[in-house]
């Protein structure tokens, strides 16, 4: 084993929180195992966040400076890591596991020959092999994996580690790349977004999401307060979303969206594993349902039973007057 490469999602022209817990992890395992670690950002702007992925321990930062890799394109993303990759020649490659991402693995890894690993709540090196353990059955159980393949990619769900800073006197290497969009099959036209100062679910560090108690719009009225107070992303859990009252980029679950925040609140939430896949590795959980028996109490850091309509006024005054 020579190094360990780390694949860096970009959003907004930072690295995104996920990828820097990811990298985080694979420092600790390059420590521990006398490898190099380096980091790929692919972009118009990489060169601007190789200070961003040295402090966090990457020594070297392998860069694809191309406008065509700004908009999310599989064929010109998977030249471009491909290309990495063959300049690197890693034992093993991390990336989180983003939508992105999720898109591209499985055909960078027939085109490099390597092995998958998809999707992991934890990553280790145990001598040749790359072992994981991997939600299965709606997370309801941990799967163990492994593999002693020469070339391994693993992704890695969001919050699985905290992310931290280990500056280090790192170098960037440019990789050359060339891609012709004209040879595109398909093509991006256009990002829809939610418009608004909305915060970004999959990043947000406190999210307020909305179950099936909050049943109307004065409910929905009383999340907004809690996130506009806490600066909180909304989720909401698919049996809400399906009455209208939230927006589809609201859901969290299996189905939807995984989040990982430093506070989550749960708000009317019964706490079905097909939403708590979803947001089970959110550091610290407020829940409050009027059903003391709710599951989502069992992963709840705190617990208040009762009607929302009832508890929310009462917090989100609370909260204002201590944030004053």
């Amino acid at each position: 084993m020579s190094s360990i490469l780390v694949f860096c999602s970009v959003q907004e022209n930072r690295i995104k929180r996920s990828s820097l817990e990811v990298m985080s992890r694979a420092r600790q395992l390059a420590t521990e195992n006398g490898l190099s670690l380096g980091a790929a950002i692919l972009g118009s702007h990489a060169s601007s966040l190789v200070s961003e992925a040295t402090a966090h321990g990457a020594s070297q930062v392998f860069t694809v400076s191309d406008p065509v890799l700004d908009a999310h394109v599989n064929a010109p993303v998977i030249a471009a890591l491909e290309g990495i990759l063959t300049t690197v020649q890693p034992r093993l490659m991390v990336a989180a596991s983003t939508e992105s991402v999720k898109d591209v693995l499985g055909a960078l890894a027939v085109r490099t020959d390597a092995a998958v690993l998809p999707d992991v709540a934890s990553f280790d090196l145990a001598g040749d092999s790359v072992v994981c353990e991997r939600p299965v059955m709606a997370a309801k159980k941990l799967a163990a994996t492994h593999t002693t393949h020469p070339l391994v990619f693993v992704s890695v769900r969001s919050g699985s580690y905290e992310a931290s800073e280990a500056p280090v006197d790192g170098e960037e290497v440019a990789v050359p790349f060339h891609f012709d969009p004209a040879t595109l099959g398909a093509t991006l036209k256009e990002i829809v977004t939610q418009a608004g100062d909305t915060v970004d679910l999959s990043e947000a560090r406190v999210v307020v999401a909305a179950g099936r108690g909050v049943r109307d719009e004065a409910g929905r009225a009383l999340v907004q307060q809690l996130a506009d107070i806490t600066g909180a992303a909304i989720g909401a859990s698919r049996a809400v979303v399906e009455t209208g009252l939230f927006p589809a980029t609201a859901q969290i679950g299996q189905t939807g969206k995984v989040v990982s925040p430093d506070l989550y609140f749960a708000i009317g939430i019964s706490g079905a594993v097909q939403h708590t896949a979803g947001m089970a590795n959110s550091r610290i959980i407020v829940a409050i349902n009027k059903d003391p028996d709710a599951p989502i109490f069992d992963v709840a850091t705190y617990g208040l039973v009762g009607d929302c309509f009832t508890i929310l006024p009462l917090l989100n005054a609370a909260l204002r007057e201590a944030m004053a």
